[in-house]
């Protein structure tokens, strides 16, 4: 198995588990729960994000930046690294 598909079936493993947090977080509403305890579950699911964006990012400079800057194509190159810059000042 490649280090990209090593990464990609963690991303998915991860995804599943923040959908489950997810669904935890709606059972808690529901059941009322405690306001702190309910932020608190949203933070965690927040920085398991994170980690996947993370994640992805590496994946995105590993494979397809790393292919486009190798290539004799500089019309990509310049493509995959303004696309790469406009996604990181994108504002959330």
């Amino acid at each position: 198995m490649t280090d990209r598909q090593t990464r990609r079936t963690g991303v998915s493993k991860r995804l599943a588990r923040i959908e489950g947090q997810v669904r935890g977080l709606s059972k808690m509403i529901d059941e009322d729960r405690y306001c702190i305890d309910v932020l608190t579950q949203v933070k965690a699911v927040q920085a398991a994000l994170k980690k996947v964006e993370g994640e992805l990012l590496t994946d995105h400079a590993d494979h397809c930046l790393a292919s486009a800057m190798a290539s004799d194509d500089r019309d990509e190159r310049e493509r995959k690294v303004a696309e790469l810059v406009s996604l990181l000042l994108k504002k959330t």
